[in-house]
């Protein structure tokens, strides 16, 4: 489930934990287009998508992705990431979902795209083809373009 989103609504100014400790706000992301994506290891869906998601963080480092645990231990995201081969950038705790909390969200994975200057431009609900995944990438990278024309 695909919907435009509210662009009023911006990279909010929340803080987790990283993989290595210390912590990271969300909006330390704005200046590039950014993808943020709401997982649990236990979501069958979320695990599903992760190897796609971990390709295009590593094929585009013209955006930032952002992976944002919801309620799990470091221990339990770092074994899960060891075990699957996922060498992700970003990974932060949401240990009290707050990101969920933020952005109201029911379900995951959910995975938001932001323009660089963090206006939340699309929202996805649930898990994402590559198809979709390109689409919402030209989307948020096309809008910086036609900004960096003016």
């Amino acid at each position: 489930l695909s919907f435009s989103a509210d662009t009023q609504q911006k990279l909010p100014s929340l803080a987790f934990t990283t993989l290595e400790g210390p912590s990271r706000q969300l909006d330390a992301f704005v200046g590039k287009p950014t993808v943020v994506n709401l997982w649990a290891t236990w979501c069958p869906p979320c695990v599903r998508e992760m190897p796609m998601l971990q390709q295009a963080q590593a094929q585009r480092p013209d955006v930032n992705f952002v992976f944002l645990n919801q309620g799990e231990s470091r221990a339990q995201v770092s074994a899960w990431l060891k075990l699957h081969g996922l060498p992700l950038d970003n990974v932060l705790l949401d240990d009290k979902r707050a990101a969920s909390a933020a952005f109201q969200q029911k379900g995951y994975p959910t995975t938001m795209f932001f323009q660089a200057d963090g206006s939340l431009v699309s929202v996805r609900l649930g898990e994402l083809s590559a198809a979709t995944l390109s689409d919402k990438l030209s989307l948020i990278a096309k809008v910086r373009t036609l900004e960096a024309a003016r």
